[in-house]
């Protein structure tokens, strides 16, 4: 089953946020990467329930997809 829309929206904006806070990026970057990753698109597509996690886990699963360390 998939997520709502809007509860998928919500998601986005919290794992976007807690990226740029962890990576100290600014948020139009960050929001760039979110929309090319393997992470937005499992969501989106509701491949798995990511949409599940927490927004930090989310953005450390991003930090290792882009190879960020910090």
């Amino acid at each position: 089953m998939k997520a709502d829309r809007n509860i998928l929206q919500l998601k986005y904006c919290g794992v976007i946020e807690t990226f740029a806070e962890m990576v100290n990026l600014p948020l139009r970057d960050c929001l760039d990467k979110f929309y090319k990753s393997d992470i937005y698109i499992e969501m989106r597509d509701g491949i798995s329930d990511m949409h599940c996690r927490s927004d930090k886990y989310l953005a450390e699963d991003l930090m290792r997809e882009f190879n960020i360390v910090i």
